[in-house]
């Protein structure tokens, strides 16, 4: 986000530090939820730029966890037990199955296959017990392009490169998509309502959770009532 904001469209991958998805038709997680990650510096067009970043599994586990905080049961065939099974309970769920079947397995593939060029780790060992002679450590890709690198020179109607871009864009939100979001919107939007607030805005369960952190550490409490809301 922060190459986009300064004018670079931004790409990133990394492996994840615990295996926690399992192949495409597989029972053991060999594999990490750790995303593919785009950045478009669409600020001048939008007013935000946009980011895509998406995990490889149909829900990260932070989601997972989110989901039994709040007494919530998982998607189907987004989690497997123990034995390997599908499950929607959250406190059954040990590991997550890859989006779109061998779709989102392939993706999670280019993580490890782009890590074991750069010199990673075997997945099933990272954060776990010291392997002699073995790295455990996790590997991260980045690119960064400067948009005057992939022009043409030449578009349509004799628009800019950037007039270009938020043609293309108002094109895909138009027909009747003009309810349509576009990747990073929430996250801009939600970034505006902390601004005006004045700091982070929490739920009522993400406020408990922190809370019971907070017990375990021998601190004080948030008081809910205190936090800014928006």
């Amino acid at each position: 986000m922060e190459a986009a904001k300064k004018g670079y469209i931004a790409y990133t991958n990394c492996t994840a530090s615990l295996a926690e998805v399992v192949p495409f038709k597989g029972k053991f997680p060999t594999l990490g939820t750790n995303p593919h990650s785009w950045g478009f510096p669409t600020t001048e067009a939008l007013g935000f730029p946009i980011v895509i970043d998406w995990a490889t599994s149909v829900i990260a586990m932070g989601r997972v966890q989110q989901l039994k905080r709040e007494g919530r049961q998982l998607p189907p065939n987004a989690a497997v037990d123990k034995d390997g099974k599908p499950t929607t309970d959250p406190d059954k769920a040990v590991s997550l199955i890859p989006f779109g079947d061998h779709k989102g397995y392939g993706l999670s593939l280019i993580n490890e296959i782009v890590a074991a060029f750069i010199g990673g780790s075997l997945p099933t060992i990272r954060s776990r017990a010291a392997v002699p002679g073995e790295k455990q450590n996790c590997a991260f890709f980045f690119q960064v392009i400067h948009p005057d690198a992939i022009s043409s020179g030449v578009f349509a109607e004799g628009r800019t490169q950037a007039g270009n871009v938020k043609a293309v864009l108002a094109d895909i939100l138009g027909h009747g998509n003009e309810t349509c979001m576009l990747p990073g919107q929430i996250e801009a939007e939600a970034a505006a309502r902390s601004d005006k607030a004045g700091g982070l805005l929490f739920s009522q369960a993400e406020v408990e959770a922190l809370n019971e952190i907070a017990h375990e550490a021998g601190l004080a409490p948030l008081d809910a009532a205190a936090l800014p809301t928006g």
